[in-house]
């Protein structure tokens, strides 16, 4: 007996032993670092707390905040799931540090991934500014290349600290923030499916730098000021080509049943199609924008529909992404799924010929009552953009409610 009892006892000791020396992680701000192309490091700053014996975290760009609420521990390993996208942080970590990678598998990226407690400024500068950025920049990425597009630098800076975004005609950058120390610009942005990094020097007037994307797209731009600059008009870009009346589709819900334009509940009131992925920063700033919409307003007799072009390898994969979506933000409109497998935009617009191209994601119709094609819009400006964005919301508003009153 005094042998089991004495078995029981140091089993008892070895197992408080594990407990207390069960690692811990500190509570409070980190910085994370994701590791890009050239050996660059792309900031950005967590909050970790923990609620009930369990570990949140809250991620942090400029005024966006993006809440964490499934994070895994086993025994010295962390697994921080983002939200709505299939992606995670994944690392070995003691009190102070964490280590490992960040990956997305939609995308099918891997990136290095650090973060050191304690650290609360996003960039590190020690020389005071000798240039402000605060206003608007007309921009080129990929200057004079095949591959050359504009985009529209919103800055605002307060001391030595920036927030802003670029627009471009297929969407914006969302929220950038960073520094500017000397004359040197260092912009970056992590939502959980794109990492952002703008790296650039300052100096009369003009930003010349390069922009990262991950650890395998990167691209210079250049910048000059221009209060009164603007890009083309995204209700311009796309459009019905010629011969095609209708707007017509047919793809399947999640139960496998087809869904057209043409079915009963559609009839006889305006529907928007918004053409979409769930692995796109830009449509989940739209999605939320349609859910809160229909909240507000959930008087008008309008249709929305998704229709999703998914990176996901298979079927099912693509519809848990579009489930888990829903889910998240709570979504009550149907989204299809149009393909899998690829996100190409030339394969996108077979799939619907009707359009002279898909030019983005998102990219969104809006049909009237008789089911004719009223308006496109390309791209889409989030709240990062600011001004852009409230005139937007006043714009679809009183859009809608003509299109709702004929």
């Amino acid at each position: 007996m005094l042998k089991y009892i004495v078995s029981f006892v140091v089993l008892t000791f070895l197992m408080l032993s594990c407990a207390e020396n069960k690692p811990i992680l500190s509570e409070g701000i980190w910085l994370a670092e994701l590791k890009v192309m050239d050996d660059q490091r792309l900031p950005f700053n967590f909050k970790l707390t923990k609620e009930a014996g369990d570990y949140k975290a809250e991620i942090y760009n400029a005024t966006e905040v993006i809440k964490i609420t499934e994070i895994t521990i086993i025994n010295d390993s962390i697994t921080m799931f983002l939200p709505v996208f299939e992606a995670y942080l994944k690392g070995i970590f003691t009190v102070n540090t964490i280590s490992g990678v960040f990956h997305n598998e939609s995308l099918d990226r891997t990136l290095n991934f650090s973060a050191k407690f304690g650290e609360t400024n996003r960039f590190s500068g020690d020389q005071n500014p000798t240039q402000m950025i605060s206003g608007v920049w007309e921009t080129r990425f990929s200057r004079d290349s095949p591959e050359e597009y504009s985009g529209k630098g919103i800055f605002v800076q307060n001391d030595h600290k920036v927030s802003g975004t670029f627009r471009t005609t297929t969407g914006d950058y969302r929220f950038l923030e960073g520094i500017v120390t000397g004359d040197s610009l260092k912009l970056s942005a992590f939502d959980g499916s794109h990492a952002y990094l703008f790296l650039a020097k300052i100096k009369d007037s003009i930003l010349e730098g390069s922009f990262y994307s991950g650890n395998d797209y990167k691209e210079p731009f250049t910048a000059k000021r221009n209060e009164v600059f603007e890009l083309p008009n995204e209700d311009a870009l796309t459009f019905m080509k010629e011969g095609y009346e209708n707007f017509d589709f047919s793809f399947p819900d999640e139960t496998g049943k087809m869904v057209s334009l043409s079915d009963p509940q559609f009839q006889g009131k305006p529907a928007i199609i918004q053409i979409m992925g769930t692995w796109c920063p830009n449509c989940l700033d739209e999605t939320k924008f349609l859910v809160d919409f229909l909240k507000q307003y959930n008087d008008m007799e309008i249709s929305v529909i998704g229709i999703a072009f998914e990176h996901a390898k298979t079927k099912e994969k693509a519809f848990n992404s579009i489930q888990k979506l829903k889910n998240r933000i709570g979504v009550p409109y149907p989204i299809l799924l149009a393909q899998y497998g690829s996100i190409d935009k030339q394969e996108a617009q077979q799939k619907l010929p009707m359009l002279n191209h898909v030019l983005s994601y998102p990219t969104t119709i809006f049909i009237d009552k008789k089911a004719k094609v009223r308006k496109i819009k390309t791209g889409f400006n989030g709240p990062a953009t600011g001004d852009k964005y409230l005139n937007f919301k006043k714009e679809f508003k009183e859009f809608v409610t003509t299109l709702v009153n004929e």
